[in-house]
């Protein structure tokens, strides 16, 4: 896949400069791997935002705990990447008509990216675009572990997604820092097959 874009999507990171600790350190890894950074929102301080971009271009949405960064960040975001336009909004509403309600906000949209809920999905939706939500890496709430996302793109190409586990739950699990856990490829529907990997790819 030529001139591809290997992009690392993540949400909900709820950290400030005195808990930027809390962050798994795998995540600054893959960061520094990415070609582009998205973050769809609940930064709560910038410093997420310029320690990201000190790795990677990196964009972000303004999340509903992003009280300080009213005035830097944008509600939405739409962007032309590899061939495919992304979309980005932090709270997707209810799960109900979800699908629908986001190909209405974003109607030329290939790829999706919301966060807010810090449960991720990748799915693709028969006829429609690609939605994409990273979880959590700092807060997974009901969910085993923390995740974030890596989306790839290349013009004349479906666009790729899949979850990873990151930090300390995803490590007593697999033995290892991380692990790819969904992916979903051109042509797969709704749902996604699951497996796990030793390093995000």
């Amino acid at each position: 896949m030529t001139d591809a874009i290997r992009i690392l999507v993540l949400a909900d990171t709820h950290l400030t400069e005195s808990t930027l600790d809390r962050m798994p350190p795998e995540v600054w890894e893959m960061a520094a791997d990415a070609d582009l950074v998205l973050h769809a929102g609940d930064l709560v301080a910038s410093v997420v935002l310029v320690e990201l971009a000190s790795r990677a271009p990196a964009h972000a949405v303004l999340g509903n705990n992003d009280h300080a960064l009213l005035p830097e960040l944008p509600e939405t975001l739409e962007l032309e990447l590899g061939g495919t336009t992304v979309a980005m909004v932090h709270d997707s509403g209810a799960r109900t008509g979800r699908a629908r309600r986001m190909a209405r906000l974003f109607p030329t949209a290939e790829v999706i990216v919301f966060g807010h809920s810090h449960d991720p999905l990748v799915e693709r939706v028969p006829g429609g675009p690609m939605l994409v939500n990273p979880g959590s890496p700092v807060q997974r709430r009901r969910q085993p572990v923390h995740t974030v996302a890596w989306l790839g793109l290349a013009a004349g190409h479906e666009p790729t997604a899949e979850l990873v586990e990151v930090g300390p739950f995803a490590a007593a699990r697999h033995g290892t820092p991380s692990g790819v856990v969904e992916r979903v490829r051109p042509g797969s529907g709704g749902g996604a097959s699951r497996r796990r990997a030793d390093r995000p790819r």
